[in-house]
């Protein structure tokens, strides 16, 4: 697991799938509201006519190399997984298909489980 310091440190590098292909940028870090662990990570995206959106990935078996962070997930599933516009939020009523996205769920009686650091 990553310090939450650490992983910030981060922010601005190339996020990698695990075969190296590059997906975009680490934006943010969300921890786990209840052990204030990094556990997601928006990673920019560009779209058409330069319009960007911000996708959600686990670091949950992600590792760190020099100028990048490697995530456990392939391109393609992160490309797919629930975005946010680079000015949004992620609304407590949007994280559990963040979650479910990756095969995760979420926690037991609801509540605001992802806050950005």
């Amino acid at each position: 697991m990553f310090e939450a310091t650490d992983i910030r440190e981060y922010r601005g590098y190339k996020v990698v799938d695990q075969s190296g292909d590059k997906i975009g940028e680490l934006e943010a870090v969300y921890v786990d509201t209840a052990t204030d662990q990094p556990a997601y990570g928006t990673v920019t995206l560009g779209g058409l006519l330069g319009a960007k959106k911000l996708v959600f990935v686990p670091f949950e078996g992600a590792t760190v190399g020099p100028d990048y962070v490697k995530v456990a997930f392939s391109k393609s599933q992160v490309k797919e997984a629930p975005s946010i516009d680079t000015d949004g939020e992620l609304l407590v009523d949007d994280e559990p298909a963040v979650f479910a996205h990756y095969g995760q769920e979420a926690r037991d009686g609801g509540g605001r489980r992802l806050a950005r650091r």
